[in-house]
């Protein structure tokens, strides 16, 4: 019931009960285990509305959990296993799909660059080149 901080990897489908958290009154923080690489790749991105977009939703975790219901258990049947593990899976989802979309986004933008510059180049240069 102490718990503050978790670490955690990056991935759909970890938390797929609603009572793990619950009781964790103290949960606020939520780490990611590949933060550095998933800032290298964010930081690959063409645009810097997409680099932003990104930091700040995988940020947004340390915003929402403080103030998220953190669950309790009565004697007997009813229970109340709070949002906390709700919210965390649904933060992750977003991450992903934000992740995939933007990733998806900068090969579009990088194929878009490559067929502009083979018709614009001479055939030439651009078969010595490749």
């Amino acid at each position: 019931r102490s718990l503050e901080r978790i670490t955690i990897p990056l991935k759909d489908g970890l938390f797929p009960e609603d009572d793990i958290f619950e009781g964790c009154i103290n949960l606020k923080h939520v780490d990611l285990v590949e933060r550095a690489a998933l800032h290298e790749t964010i930081a690959a991105l063409h645009l810097e509305g997409w680099k932003n977009d990104m930091h700040r939703e995988i940020d947004s975790i340390n915003q929402i959990l403080p103030s998220t219901d953190w669950g309790f258990a009565w004697e007997g049947e009813n229970r109340e296993p709070g949002e906390k593990a709700l919210v965390i899976r649904m933060w992750i989802r977003t991450v992903l799909g934000k992740m995939i979309h933007y990733k998806a986004e900068h090969q579009r933008v990088l194929d878009v660059a490559g067929t502009t510059l083979v018709l614009a180049l001479p055939r030439d240069i651009v078969m010595k080149n490749i």
